[in-house]
């Protein structure tokens, strides 16, 4: 996940845009949580059986995040949705 990262193969879901806007938070701050971060727990969607990620992680300000994500079917990992710990 990293990695997609620091290659920019990543998407941002219209409702993490939203959460992003209602937390504060910049793309700075979702890229610095996944890039700082670690998965705390893996979840498989019952509808889909994707798999699911949340990690959490540090923002620019040293404050903590908390992030959704999962790996597309074209191998972009999707950003689902980030909040506040």
């Amino acid at each position: 996940m990293r990695e997609k990262v620091r290659k920019r193969e990543y998407v941002v879901t219209v409702h993490a845009r939203r959460e992003m806007i209602d937390d504060s938070f910049t793309i700075f701050d979702i890229e610095r949580g996944i890039l700082t971060g670690e998965i705390l727990e893996r979840q498989k969607d019952q509808l889909s059986a994707e798999w699911k990620y949340r990690i959490k992680g540090k923002i620019i300000s040293g404050d903590e995040i908390e992030l959704i994500t999962k790996l597309s079917p074209t191998n972009k990992l999707v950003i689902i949705t980030v909040y506040e710990p």
